[in-house]
C-alpha cells in the first residue's frame, strides 16, 4: 500500500529576496522525493515564490516588519528600534505554526531565518549561514540570541561546507557549540551551460529599501558612460515582468528561474550586492563579479571585505563605486567552485518519521 504524501512547510524570511530564492531548489527537491511543499512567506518573498510555484499551496505569514535606515550607519539602531514589532511577529507566527501543523497534517518543517516557525510536534529545520550574526560592538550579544533561537530547531542545515576553502567564513563556522549543525553544501537554483556572450556586464539588484534603489539610481547614472552591452534586474518582484531598452541597456524589473540563469551564463561579469545568495549562486556558474555591499549590513560588508582580501571578487562601499571600479574585476580569480553535492535523500530521512498527533 502506498504511503500518503507527507507535508513540508517550507518557510523563508522576506528580507530582500536572497532567502526565497535559495529555498527554491529545497522545494523542487521536496518535490522530486516524493514530499508535498507547502509554501509559507509573506511580502516580495511569497510573491515571487507563488510565481515559481503557482501549483502548490501557499500561506502568509505576519511580517516582521524589517524597516531599514536611509543611511547605512543608522541601520544597527533601525532594527534594534524595530525589533519590538519583530518580536511579536515572531510570537504571532508561532501561533499560527501551531494551526498550521494540525491543518495541513504537516511531516516537518523548513525555515529559512524565520525564528518562530518550529513545532514540537514534527521535525524542525532552520537554515541560516549566519551563525554569527555581526552587529559591530554586540555581536557577541547578536549571536548568543540567535544561537539561542536556533537551538529549539531540531537541526540547523548551513548552505556552505565544513572545510577551507568554503564561503562564510566566520559567519557559519563555530568553534564550540551544542548546536546539531549539518553542512549541507553550496545551494543554488542555477546550473553553469556554456553559451555565447551576449552582454558584457549583468547588474542584478536586490535586498531592501530604499537602499536598492538608492544604488539603482546610482548606476544608472554611472552606466552612462558604459559602451558595451548591458543587462540591469531591478529585483522588483511585480504583477507583470517590464522591459525597456534604453541605448545599450535591457532593464527587467524582475526575472524567474530560467531566464536569470540563461542571462547569468549569457554575461561575461556581475555587479550586484554581497548577499550570501548571490555568492552562492556566482560561485555554481564560475562568474567573475564586483561587490557593492548593502550600506550598514554587516554581514555583506564581511562577506565583500572577506573576498576581496582573498583575492577573489573586487568591491566598494556603494558611495565610493566608479565605473572603472570594474576594470579590477580581471585581476581577481574570482569565488571558488566548491564540489559538494547535496544529498536531499539524506537530509529529508528527518522527515519520515510519524508525526506525534
Amino acid at each position: 500500500m502506498k504511503n500518503e504524501t507527507k507535508n513540508i512547510l517550507v518557510a523563508p524570511l522576506n528580507w530582500g529576496l536572497g532567502h526565497a530564492t535559495r529555498c527554491i531548489p529545497i522545494i523542487q527537491e521536496l518535490e522530486k522525493n516524493g514530499f508535498n511543499p507547502i509554501i509559507a512567506s509573506d511580502g516580495v518573498a511569497l510573491a515571487l515564490l507563488r510565481k515559481e510555484f503557482p501549483h502548490l499551496t501557499t500561506i502568509e505569514l505576519p511580517s516582521y516588519n524589517i524597516e531599514y535606515a536611509k543611511k547605512g550607519e543608522n541601520f544597527k539602531w533601525k532594527l534594534i528600534k524595530n525589533s519590538p514589532k519583530t518580536l511579536y511577529a515572531i510570537l504571532q507566527e508561532k501561533q499560527q505554526i501551531k494551526k498550521i501543523v494540525k491543518e495541513h497534517q504537516l511531516s516537518g518543517i523548513i525555515s529559512d531565518n524565520r525564528l518562530g516557525v518550529h513545532s514540537k510536534k514534527v521535525p524542525s529545520v532552520f537554515i541560516t549561514h549566519q551563525l554569527t550574526v555581526l552587529s559591530g560592538k554586540t555581536t557577541w550579544i547578536s549571536s548568543k540570541l540567535h544561537q539561542h533561537f536556533i537551538s529549539k530547531f531540531t537541526e540547523c542545515w548551513i548552505p556552505d561546507v565544513n572545510e577551507i576553502p568554503n564561503l562564510t567564513g566566520k559567519l557559519g563556522h563555530l568553534k564550540n557549540t551544542k548546536l546539531k549543525l549539518t553542512y549541507i553544501g553550496i545551494l543554488s537554483r542555477l546550473q553553469k551551460k556554456e553559451l555565447p556572450i551576449k552582454y558584457q556586464l549583468m547588474v542584478i539588484l536586490s535586498g531592501p529599501e530604499p537602499q536598492r534603489t538608492f544604488l539603482e539610481e546610482k548606476l544608472i547614472v554611472e552606466l552612462e558612460n558604459y559602451k558595451d552591452n548591458v543587462v540591469f534586474i531591478k529585483g522588483k518582484v511585480e504583477a507583470e515582468q517590464k522591459t525597456e531598452q534604453i541605448k545599450n541597456i535591457t532593464f527587467y524589473n524582475f526575472m524567474q528561474t530560467e531566464q536569470l540563469e540563461q542571462t547569468f551564463n549569457e554575461s561575461e561579469i556581475v555587479l550586484c550586492r554581497s548577499g550570501y545568495t548571490t555568492v552562492m549562486d556566482l560561485a555554481k556558474l564560475e562568474k567573475k563579479a564586483f561587490f557593492i555591499p548593502t550600506p550598514g549590513q554587516f554581514e555583506q560588508e564581511y562577506l565583500a571585505k572577506k573576498y576581496k582580501k582573498e583575492g577573489l571578487v573586487p568591491s566598494s562601499r556603494q558611495e565610493k563605486f566608479k565605473l572603472d571600479g570594474l576594470l579590477l574585476v580581471q585581476l581577481y580569480k574570482g569565488l571558488p567552485n566548491i564540489k559538494q553535492d547535496v544529498n536531499w535523500k539524506q537530509l529529508f530521512h528527518l522527515f519520515e518519521s510519524e508525526r506525534k498527533f
